[in-house]
């Protein structure tokens, strides 16, 4: 079967380059909460999800995606069966709703607030990755080495948190760490419902067997 992950790219690259040079359908798609508040027009969660603010913006967050949504992709089909590709688009998708729901609640009447882009979701799937693979090397672009995936997630969520708190940017850092949190939820439940693996022992168990051997390390 044709990956979702490269399907949900080609789908969101065709609309984001859509709404580029269509001003009406861009200020239809994005996150607007008093459009949705007002005028019951909930889809914005999800549409924005589709629409970026630019070419660069549209490529950082689908490469990231690709990256990491080929591995979680695929770890769905081989521990879900007949039920990875609904559960994998449904933490897709309910992710682009979770992320934007603090976001919603704080700016219900601000008429001038507008989010847009799948930074939430795809926050959501590089966390999945993690909790299946914490010891996987990952690199952050301003640190020349890799760190294990756990570090990295640590890193980020400490890093968002602050700059989410900070607020004064045209980022919505928020979604980043809201979906990032949904994420581990989602996959810690629906593994429960569905499958034998268990992602809280498995990440404690890598992360305790790092801690372990980097103490005996340098401890010699």
């Amino acid at each position: 079967m044709f990956p979702i992950t490269i399907f949900i790219i080609i789908i969101t690259a065709v609309v984001s380059f859509i709404c580029f040079s269509n001003e009406h359908w861009m200020n239809k798609l994005i996150f607007h909460p008093p459009s949705v508040h007002h005028r019951n027009e909930w889809y914005r969660f999800i549409t924005c999800g589709f629409i970026h603010a630019d070419i660069p913006h549209l490529l950082f967050n689908m490469y990231s995606f690709y990256l990491f949504g080929g591995a979680v992709e695929y770890f769905f089909r081989e521990n879900f069966g007949d039920r990875s590709y609904f559960l994998y688009i449904l933490l897709y998708v309910t992710s682009l709703i979770a992320c934007l729901v603090p976001t919603y609640y704080k700016q219900i009447n601000n008429s001038h607030y507008l989010s847009l882009g799948a930074s939430g979701a795809v926050s959501a799937i590089v966390f999945v990755y993690i909790f299946i693979a914490p010891m996987q090397e990952l690199q952050l672009m301003f640190i020349p080495i890799g760190l294990p995936a756990f570090i990295f997630g640590l890193i980020y969520l400490g890093v968002t948190a602050y700059l989410s708190k900070r607020g004064n940017s045209h980022i919505n850092h928020s979604a980043h760490l809201w979906g990032a949190v949904y994420g581990i939820v989602f996959f810690i439940v629906i593994c429960k419902i569905n499958s034998k693996f268990n992602p809280v022992e498995n990440f404690m168990f890598q992360v305790k067997e790092f801690l372990y051997q980097s103490k005996h390390f340098f401890n010699r």
